[in-house]
């Protein structure tokens, strides 16, 4: 493989490698480590702001045997001259970032960016050089610092193997946006309404697979709550359906939409009250992607028999939700549903019963080649409920 593009994924690498598998093709990924995973699709291929799971987006400038700090440096250095020369006039923005380097620390790359920043000082560009605390420039740091910009230049270095791959950034996820977004809508709801616009955004591109964005093609989210994963279906160019049991959230989801189309001039949505074990949806489904029930919010780990119970109401809602849309679905429709999963103090974890019943439910379980079943589970260190990401297809 040609590798001309560069992912940098967030603290779930398995699912920010679902979620490219899902939209672009396994064949087109080969994993660099951990959080890194390298393409044959250039950057212009790559439609980076529907990406939940992926922080950065780099361009593949070359490829050295070795390991070896000191000769990737001298490989670094001997781009970024010439990339300066496409830089609008002023002053150059320049920061480093490596991943899967372990020898290598940040004393090094701002040794190694003080070179750079003298070599194009040679050349007469006037250069403020990012400060390195970790190997690693911060998504923060690269978008307040202007690295992806006019005059910006980030150069990143990532172990594959014997090699040694450098990059230049081209995106980086736009934490400003997601946070307007998240925090400026009308309607909020502690209880149901914490999902992350960038884990929508993911859910959504496991749900739809290789869907081309049309307003014609519907997203339906049968527990809609305030509309989260609505308007990450419709920034993408999605058509969107939801429904949910509480009148209250269709109220708040309509708000909230109509709070987005004021600025992002998105379409109407269809939005009715039903409960999603017995309602029947018109049109039919033929994509689905939604956070389901995911019981009672934890403060502390239950007593067993708690649990029991707590996963046992779940299991239920969520099974007779999978058994009344079946029928509804036509066969390889595909659904990506954020069930509930628990967290027990010593790492295990605790899934649903029916995830052993979804054959005989007339599901199959999509399975990926460069993520794992187990690391599908979405949570933060401090949850005990966590979300794991469910990708299945009607048989």
């Amino acid at each position: 493989m040609i590798y001309k593009s560069l992912f940098i994924l967030g603290r779930t690498p398995g699912i920010a490698r679902a979620e490219l598998e899902s939209l672009y093709g396994a064949e087109h990924l080969t994993a660099a480590g951990d959080y890194a995973v390298l393409s044959d699709l250039p950057v212009g291929d790559v439609t980076f702001s529907r990406l939940g799971g992926t922080v950065k987006l780099a361009h593949v400038i070359g490829v050295t045997k070795t390991h070896d700090w000191r000769a990737v440096q001298q490989e670094m250095s001997s781009h970024v001259v010439s990339l300066a020369q496409d830089l609008t006039e002023g002053k150059v923005q320049l920061g480093v970032s490596t991943y899967g380097m372990p020898r290598v620390n940040p004393r090094q790359l701002m040794a190694a960016g003080l070179e750079m920043k003298k070599a194009l000082r040679a050349h007469g560009y006037s250069v403020r050089l990012v400060p390195n605390q970790e190997p690693a420039l911060s998504s923060a740091q690269v978008l307040h610092n202007h690295l992806t910009g006019e005059r910006g230049i980030e150069l990143i270095a990532v172990q594959h193997g014997q090699q040694t791959v450098i990059a230049r950034a081209v995106n980086v996820q736009d934490i400003n946006a997601y946070a307007a977004r998240d925090q400026g809508r009308p309607k909020r709801d502690a209880f149901v309404g914490m999902l992350p616009p960038k884990l929508a955004q993911t859910i959504v591109n496991l749900g739809v697979g290789g869907s081309t964005p049309s307003t014609n093609t519907l997203v339906l989210d049968p527990f809609c709550g305030t509309g989260v994963v609505l308007q990450e279906a419709a920034l993408m160019g999605f058509g969107m359906y939801g429904t949910d049991l509480e009148p209250r959230m269709i109220d708040f989801s309509r708000k909230n939409l109509e709070w987005l189309s004021e600025r992002s001039r998105t379409p109407e949505c269809i939005l009715e009250v039903g409960d999603a074990t017995s309602h029947a949806w018109h049109p039919a489904p033929r994509i689905v992607a939604c956070e389901t029930y995911l019981g009672r919010p934890l403060s502390s780990w239950p007593k067993p028999e708690t649990l029991t119970e707590i996963i046992g109401t779940c299991n239920v809602i969520i099974e007779k939700f999978l058994r009344n849309i079946g029928p509804q679905l036509q066969p390889s429709n595909r659904l990506c549903l954020a069930v509930p999963a628990w967290r027990a103090p010593n790492g295990r974890i605790h899934h649903l019963p029916l995830l052993d019943l979804l054959s005989e439910m007339g599901y199959n379980r999509v399975s990926f080649e460069h993520a794992s079943e187990e690391q599908m589970v979405y949570y933060r260190p401090d949850q005990l409920v966590a979300r794991e990401l469910l990708v299945i297809t009607r048989k």
